[in-house]
């Protein structure tokens, strides 16, 4: 291809004087004809490099990407799915005057800030600044978790932990799912199952760190401890992951408007909302709720987070698995109606071992739900161009949701008493009921709109 491109950049009375033998340029006269390194190329002939062909669905390079995305998981799904523990710590030492609705405003804040970002970090992914999100926002991370080793005050939990973490998040979650989407097409629910099995890790590992650190040598340097972590992880991503493809070359773009005419995405959308309202309702609270019934000790309530992401772990995993077989949307709505039925099942949990069994299998069918999302989107995106754009619309109103459903279950949990609880408890299982009617109206609309039994 270069030889040739070459011949054809000689004029015709080059070609006219040798009618018989062809003389291969040399690199001076390459150089010498060249065009301007800031010119346009000529009309009818290729712009820039090949396109590459299509994802490898393996090898060193892809798979390193994988290794990088769960290192990014660990960096913000695990640190929002650990929040219990600190939920927990700032309402009985740090924070112990504050509302419980006003403490997960801290985690609900942070949580909603990874999709809101993802709507500016969507756009910058599509138009080629993989490499520049990756260092801010997993510095931001970092940088915040110090920070708020150093807090003693509400408003300044809110601005490290929520904000600055929050932020950083944002720039870093919704990349690191969409350039999977590059280097795997059979196997891509998968490897995104497989990634995102970092968040899960994470989220079994800290609360652990927590609860045996923190009495020995206080939350400040328990916190530091925490961030050092996460600063090892961030090395990987920022050492191995690369972009394959090529920017969308339609610079940055905040919204898709031919996703407003898009029925079963904007459908999957509003169900998404739903589903985050109230998903991570057993996360924040399950730790208060074994204390308030006595179900265990204060020492040992962390570790029921523990469990959930625990379970999580699989749900990550096989749902994702199975859903290279018979369709992320098939798998997602058979995880939410599980998540729903388990939710409910909370209403009638009063002891150790009834704890443990909900939050292993809602761990791991909730998992299943966020792990599914981003492989949905990919799905019902029109080409590989807009994934990012699309995921950080649908991103926005997941956000939107996170920010305020953790509060409200805090504002109708005030003051522990039964009722309340019973309450938090129905909110919580309501909206994902909701949700799992959206999620199986807007299967029903692709199989109108494509037909197949597997999506």
């Amino acid at each position: 291809m270069e030889k040739a491109s070459s011949r054809s950049d000689l004029s015709d009375t080059d070609r006219a004087d040798e009618p018989v033998e062809i003389v291969e340029p040399t690199s001076k006269q390459l150089e010498a004809n060249a065009p301007p390194a800031n010119s346009e190329p000529p009309a009818g002939t290729a712009a820039g490099p090949a396109t590459p062909g299509p994802p490898p669905d393996g090898g060193l390079q892809a798979w390193l990407q994988v290794l990088g995305s769960a290192a990014i998981l660990v960096n913000t799904w695990g640190l929002i799915n650990s929040f219990g523990v600190f939920q927990a710590f700032y309402e009985t030492d740090l924070l112990k005057d504050r509302a419980p609705s006003d403490i997960s405003w801290i985690g609900s804040l942070q949580a909603s800030l990874l999709f809101f970002a993802g709507v500016v970090s969507g756009g910058l992914y599509d138009a080629g600044y993989f490499r520049a999100l990756l260092v801010v926002g997993l510095s931001m991370i970092v940088f915040g978790m110090f920070m708020t080793s150093l807090c003693y005050t509400y408003w300044q939990f809110l601005l490290a932990q929520g904000i600055c973490v929050g932020v950083g998040m944002g720039l870093v979650f919704l990349p690191s799912a969409a350039i999977l989407s590059q280097y795997f097409d059979r196997h891509r629910a998968l490897v995104l199952g497989l990634s995102s099995a970092g968040s899960p890790i994470a989220g079994i590992v800290v609360p652990v760190i927590f609860s045996r650190l923190e009495p020995k040598i206080g939350f400040g340097w328990t916190t530091r401890v925490i961030a050092f972590i996460l600063l090892a992880f961030s090395a990987i991503p920022i050492a191995f992951m690369r972009t394959r493809l090529p920017p969308s070359g339609r610079g940055m773009q905040i919204f898709d408007p031919t996703a407003f005419r898009d029925i079963p995405y904007m459908t999957f959308t509003m169900a998404g909302f739903f589903s985050f309202l109230t998903l991570y309702v057993p996360f924040f609270y399950i730790a208060v709720f074994a204390t308030t019934y006595n179900v265990t000790t204060p020492d040992f309530a962390p570790y029921l987070v523990t469990l959930l992401n625990t379970g999580s772990v699989f749900g990550r995993i096989i749902p994702n698995a199975l859903a290279d077989r018979w369709g992320a949307l098939n798998v997602l709505v058979f995880c939410m109606i599980g998540s729903t039925a388990i939710a409910f099942g909370w209403l009638g949990v009063k002891n150790l071992a009834g704890s443990i069994v909900f939050t292993l299998l809602y761990g791991a069918l909730s998992g299943g739900v966020v792990s599914l999302t981003p492989t949905v989107i990919v799905a019902l995106s029109p080409d590989m161009s807009r994934v990012g754009v699309r995921m950080g619309m649908g991103f926005v109103v997941t956000g939107t949701s996170l920010l305020i459903g953790t509060p409200i279950a805090g504002a109708i949990v005030k003051g522990y008493t039964d009722a309340n609880w019973k309450g938090t408890i129905a909110y919580g299982a309501a909206g994902l009921f909701v949700a799992t009617v959206l999620y199986a109206t807007a299967r029903f609309l692709v199989f109108k709109r494509q037909g197949g039994l597997k999506f």
